[in-house]
């Protein structure tokens, strides 16, 4: 008899709790129905998950929903359809809750701040001659070339942009190293002009090129071409 009673009560607990989300549910439905009464709604995608800086617009469509909301809440230019950023990255992180709108996204050059029409020139460098290893993106440097025949070394750029920097093994360098600088050489990726490009391409294959940190308040004045004999006046 009492474990009878006890199968009872426990049923009976089972039907009001479900009975009690049910109701909520309802609630909650209604809420929403008397938010929207005598309201415009329209559709529009909401962020359901953190979309990290730099996601690919493919790639946003698990971590986004769309939900209906009141005209006067919508977001100027908020989207229904990711349609419309293609070939786009997220500009920023977008956080749960807000809605998606196409100011939030850029392209790929301009989210890492390159401007328009630069191209982009990837150098292997030893470590020393890439500031012992410790230049990263987002970096501004000066572009010296040397070469040994004429022996002549001249600083032939400045405040040039570095765009990327990976190990030989291809993986991406972002964080500054605190032991020893690598042993291996690093690839850094660097935003310029057409002739530009030309300069640094034909000093890496004929002679060799050194990047210095040169930050955009860097004095760029009195370079020149330096050979043996300038070097000794």
């Amino acid at each position: 008899m009492i474990k009878r009673q006890k199968l009872i009560g426990i049923i009976t607990s089972v039907v009001l709790a479900a009975l009690g989300t049910g109701l909520l549910v309802a609630y909650v439905r209604s809420a929403e129905h008397r938010a929207l009464k005598g309201e415009r709604a329209v559709d529009v995608l909401v962020v359901a998950d953190t979309i990290p800086k730099g996601t690919k617009s493919e790639d946003i469509g698990a971590k986004v929903k769309l939900e209906q909301v009141p005209a006067k809440v919508l977001a100027k230019g908020a989207l229904a359809t990711i349609g419309t950023l293609a070939g786009k990255v997220a500009a920023v992180d977008l956080l749960p809750g807000e809605q998606l709108v196409p100011g939030r996204f850029s392209t790929a050059a301009e989210a890492t701040g390159i401007p328009a029409g630069m191209l982009q020139v990837t150098i292997a460098l030893d470590p020393v001659r890439a500031l012992g290893g410790q230049l990263r993106e987002g970096d501004s440097v000066g572009v010296t070339v040397s070469f040994e025949d004429p022996e002549s070394t001249h600083l032939i750029l400045h405040k040039i942009q570095v765009t990327d920097v990976r190990t030989d093994a291809g993986a991406p360098v972002t964080s500054k190293a605190d032991g020893p600088s690598p042993a291996s050489p690093v690839f850094v990726t660097l935003a310029l002009d057409a002739p530009s490009v030309e300069k640094v391409v034909f000093a890496a294959e004929h002679g060799r090129v050194w990047l210095a940190l040169e930050p955009k308040d860097a004095n760029e004045g009195g370079t020149k071409v330096q050979s043996r004999a300038g070097v000794n006046l």
